[in-house]
């Protein structure tokens, strides 16, 4: 690599990526700093907070899939409510309404916020770079087929693509077909199975063995 392409310390160099504060951006600063400001909150509390949504990740989602998988009260539960059925495992959702739609032999279900990036963090932990980028958000809705494909998951023409846009004050979570082969397998065993894009619906669970 050429010397003009290294920083000082011997790294290659990367260029900055600051820009000017948007709209929302100071929006955002504006309002927390007057809640700081009017006694409603603290640095430290709005840190902790952040920190607490740092933390979450998609093992969370990944345990509520098991649960499905091994429990059908709890399936059937999850499927007519899934706000109510997560926090009675414990996972706090907020006020948001939380939509489970099961993957079967005849319908996937893929996950799309065409406005911006609404996604289940709670559940999900942060969502990937490509699920807020304007390709994913805009091609989902017109080539799911096409998009799937990408990811690596060719289903057949006979199966159904369900896409589910996401808003505001309502999330989805995709519950997938269990893999085969794992009939005697315990709800962590299964957990290590489910990946973040098979609850997205851009990828599937794990094999046993892979």
């Amino acid at each position: 690599m050429p010397h003009d392409h290294l920083s000082p310390s011997g790294h290659p160099y990367r260029k900055d990526d600051d820009h000017p504060l948007t709209y929302w951006q100071q929006m955002e600063i504006a309002v927390r700093e007057l809640l700081v400001e009017k006694g409603v909150t603290t640095p430290a509390d709005i840190a902790a907070e952040i920190d607490a949504m740092d933390s979450r990740s998609p093992a969370n989602g990944a345990a509520v899939v098991a649960r499905a998988w091994t429990d059908p009260t709890f399936r059937k539960a999850l499927l007519k409510d899934a706000s109510a059925a997560t926090r009675a495992m414990g996972f706090d959702i907020g006020a948001l309404h939380l939509i489970a739609v099961e993957n079967t032999a005849d319908i996937h279900n893929i996950i799309v916020c065409t406005l911006c990036s609404c996604y289940p963090r709670n559940l999900l932990g942060l969502p990937p770079d490509w699920y807020k980028s304007r390709a994913y958000r805009s091609r989902t809705v017109r080539e799911p087929r096409k998009i799937l494909a990408e990811f690596g998951v060719t289903l057949p023409q006979t199966t159904t693509i369900r896409v589910h846009d996401s808003t505001a004050d309502m999330r989805y979570v995709v519950i997938p077909a269990r893999p085969a082969g794992t009939d005697d397998w315990s709800e962590q065993q299964l957990a290590n199975l489910v990946t973040r894009d098979s609850m997205i619906g851009t990828g599937l669970p794990k094999t046993p063995g892979a």
